[in-house]
């Protein structure tokens, strides 16, 4: 199974350096990981550096919590691609799902969609699921499904992680044409391989090259 190549290799803490995000792209380059995944305070560092490699360049949008206002996102969102960005990894407004303001987050998900899919480039919503009931994955996945997104992610890794039940879960509910995204506490082969089995097309994980060389 070609793990490289479905791997975005991520680096997303406080403080990590630019010599952390150099580091991160050399691995990528070397083991050709599909994507890295970094800060949007790196994405125009990171794009000039991988300028002639096929490794992506994705950032994160609304990173951690999700929860700022629609327009801030959609603003991050155009910034980061403006500055390199192939992909973002977007997290919902949880607070408004806990709410049951279905209008508001429909609204969050559509004009994030709208801003990145204007420039051509790939948009990953993240879930959060571990902090939502069955029903609220529910309702969530059928505006991921009226939204056209082209991933729906698991979670930021800072709630819990991805499992084989919920990727099996977002399989079931999604459209064919919306792959999978598992991110959160992948840190063997054996873990990425029962993901991408049950229908993850993507793996975020920090521990990428550990993964292939085991």
């Amino acid at each position: 199974m070609d793990l490289a190549g479905v791997i975005d290799h991520t680096i997303l803490l406080p403080d990590c350096t630019s010599e952390d995000i150099e580091a991160l792209c050399d691995e990528a380059h070397k083991h050709k990981f599909k994507a890295v995944c970094i800060p949007p305070y790196f994405v125009r560092e990171v794009a000039r550096k991988l300028e002639d490699s096929p490794v992506q360049v994705a950032t994160v949008i609304g990173f951690p919590m999700g929860y700022s206002c629609t327009p801030a996102k959609v603003e991050e969102v155009k910034r980061a691609i403006e500055e390199g960005a192939d992909e973002v990894d977007v997290v919902i407004n949880v607070c408004a799902v806990k709410n049951a303001n279905w209008s508001y987050v429909k609204n969050d998900i559509d004009s994030m969609t709208m801003a990145t899919h204007s420039k051509g480039k790939v948009i990953k919503i993240i879930l959060e699921t571990n902090l939502l009931s069955e029903e609220e994955i529910n309702q969530l996945c059928e505006i991921c499904n009226q939204s056209g997104v082209n991933f729906v992610k698991t979670s930021t890794g800072m709630n819990g992680g991805a499992t084989v039940e919920i990727v099996s879960k977002l399989r079931e509910l999604l459209k064919d044409g919306i792959k999978i995204k598992a991110s959160g506490g992948i840190r063997s082969r054996e873990q990425a391989e029962a993901l991408l089995k049950v229908g993850a097309a993507r793996l975020g994980t920090s521990a990428g090259a550990a993964i292939i060389s085991s």
